[in-house]
């Protein structure tokens, strides 16, 4: 079985929608996605790189364009409980040392869903710790253990050698996908994705 690193931001909206359909890709093609969790702050101070939303910020047409392109996707998709989150841009730094924490508590599966979900679907502000607290809390997640643990000196190197390592494999923003050495980027590589995968498996 085929494993694809999935470097990812839940501050990204195309990383979201990347995370909606790669279900789909993995069922097609017997692939695993990994999920890596980095800090696209991070990213972007190692790489001299900025979000849209500040890049293209009096670029006629641009950001309109970067929108049709979601619509597209979405509709395509049939993802139509996305959303865009209202508070965005929203600090992400706690959500993605709780994602690592997550991952080391075994709870990665249930953490990423609601997370995104509230990002994305339910617009919540999820830079606001007593947001978050609530959020997880509805789905019994283990509040105290997620935000102790992300808080730790361990799970903060992480998350910072998760983003250099992204940075050194070629990532300049979420979402970055590694199929094999073969370096992707974005929602709309996505078909490019799958067709490596499929290559690099045949005999």
């Amino acid at each position: 079985m085929q494993t694809v690193t999935f470097y990812f931001d839940v501050g990204s909206p195309n990383a979201y929608l990347c995370h909606k359909v790669l279900p789909q890709i993995e069922d097609r093609t017997g692939a695993t996605f990994d999920y890596v969790p980095i800090l696209l702050g991070g990213v972007f101070k190692l790489t001299g790189n900025q979000s849209p939303a500040t890049a293209y910020v009096g670029i006629r047409n641009k950001l309109e364009y970067e929108h049709l392109e979601i619509r597209r996707f979405v509709k395509r998709h049939g993802l139509e409980q996305y959303r865009f989150n209202p508070h965005f841009p929203i600090n992400t730094l706690n959500l993605m040392r709780g994602a690592i924490a997550a991952q080391r508590l075994g709870v990665f599966a249930a953490y990423i869903e609601q997370v995104y979900a509230d990002m994305w679907e339910r617009g919540r502000k999820m830079d606001d710790s007593q947001v978050v607290a609530a959020s997880l809390g509805e789905v019994g997640l283990p509040v105290h253990e997620l935000f102790t643990l992300s808080q730790s000196a361990e799970v903060k190197a992480e998350l910072i050698a998760n983003t250099e390592a992204a940075v050194a494999a070629g990532a300049f923003g979420s979402p970055t996908f590694l199929v094999g050495t073969e370096l992707f980027f974005g929602k709309d590589s996505l078909r490019d994705v799958e067709e490596e995968i499929l290559q690099q498996a045949a005999p």
